[in-house]
């Protein structure tokens, strides 16, 4: 597998942090449309776990806040993943904190994330991973589920 990681970072580091998360996702999801992304990536490693009566397709997860929304189940999938965390989510749709909310650290290669929980809701999120193929092919996906800045403690 070739590294193009050297070839882009000066792209996406003239970005925006946020900008260059969502480009290298528009990115990754064109590759995995096409079918180019798994000719890169190759088979996926097939290890499958058993926990609790739930098959997972190798032992090697995502956490939640990479695909806040699930808009990227697919893509996420053929780069070998034997489960996927989404979110977070909040039952309602939520623009989060106010921009610029991503904040590169580059002498500790660090990034902070003061994003919110910016999201579309669960019920498009719901929507998202069920015509996922992933899911439609017996793939394990959590939901990690937040409470609307609207929301008082006392009602989450």
């Amino acid at each position: 597998m070739i590294n193009t990681y050297p070839l882009l970072r000066p792209l996406l580091f003239s970005m925006d942090p946020e900008a260059a998360h969502d480009f290298s996702f528009a990115q990754l999801d064109r590759l995995e449309r096409c079918g180019l992304l798994s000719r890169f990536i190759g088979e996926p490693l097939i290890k499958p776990v058993h926990v609790c009566g739930i098959a997972f397709r190798n032992p090697v997860g995502l956490a939640a806040g990479l695909d806040k929304d699930g808009k990227h189940i697919d893509a996420l999938a053929t780069l070998g993943f034997g489960f996927l965390e989404i979110g977070t989510v909040t039952p309602k749709a939520q623009s989060g904190n106010p921009k610029p909310r991503m904040f590169r650290l580059p002498k500790a290669n660090a990034l902070i994330n003061r994003m919110g929980f910016n999201n579309d809701g669960v019920d498009a999120c719901v929507e998202r991973v069920r015509r996922s193929r992933f899911y439609q092919e017996g793939g394990v996906i959590g939901l990690n589920i937040g409470k609307n800045a609207s929301t008082t403690l006392e009602d989450a």
